[in-house]
């Protein structure tokens, strides 16, 4: 399966994923209503500080911002065309830390913990014939890869400057929805080699 996990006897990582799944959304309902940038950046200080203490494993995984240098760019120009500078900065500092904390959650937590802290959300959804662990493997998976295929972004963005020279172009779309759907292959292959999701809900559970 498609992992983004660094094992390590962090804090982090002997933290539930119930209970990091959950600060994750307290975080994110937190940094909504704040408007002003230094309360933006004090929430992004808190989450680098969090890659921090998980030592150089976690300061290599800050890579991932790469991937946003040229959204946050194209945001900031959008807001500071037609609203302000400021609401350019704040979004661009919220988006960052949201990415980062999900970031966070795919490589503190294995697969199997993150499907067993989101399972037992949908199990009411039985009563009408639903399998919460599909539903439940389909979330992780998105958990997964919004980080993955930022990782498959940046190494395509590497490789066009170094030919290049230049840090970003349209053109890296193309091949971006390729690798996109290749790897949404893979995954697909490693469930059918499980026995589909059926196959996956029957190995989780042992």
């Amino acid at each position: 399966m498609v992992s983004l996990y660094i094992s390590g006897p962090s804090w982090a990582h002997r933290l539930p994923a119930a209970v990091k799944l959950v600060f994750l959304c307290l975080i994110t309902l937190l940094l909504f209503p704040l408007d002003q940038w230094w309360q933006q950046a004090i929430g992004l200080a808190a989450v680098l500080g969090f890659y921090g203490s998980l030592g150089k494993k976690g300061l290599k995984a800050l890579k991932v911002l790469k991937n946003l240098l040229w959204m946050l760019s194209f945001i900031f120009l959008i807001h500071l065309a037609f609203t302000s500078w400021e609401d350019g900065i704040v979004i661009s500092l919220r988006l960052v830390t949201l990415v980062l904390l999900a970031n966070f959650l795919s490589i503190t937590t294995k697969m199997d913990d993150l499907m067993d802290a989101i399972e037992p959300l949908f199990r009411p959804l039985s009563v009408f014939g639903v399998t919460s662990k599909k539903i439940a493997l389909a979330v992780a998976l998105v958990i997964r890869f919004v980080p993955m295929l930022m990782a498959v972004f940046m190494s395509l963005q590497e490789a066009y400057r170094a030919r290049t020279g230049k840090g970003s172009s349209m053109r890296l779309l193309a091949p971006f929805v390729i690798h996109a759907l290749k790897l949404a292959d893979e995954v697909a292959e490693a469930l059918t080699a499980r026995g589909g999701a059926d196959g996956y809900e029957n190995t989780a559970s042992r």
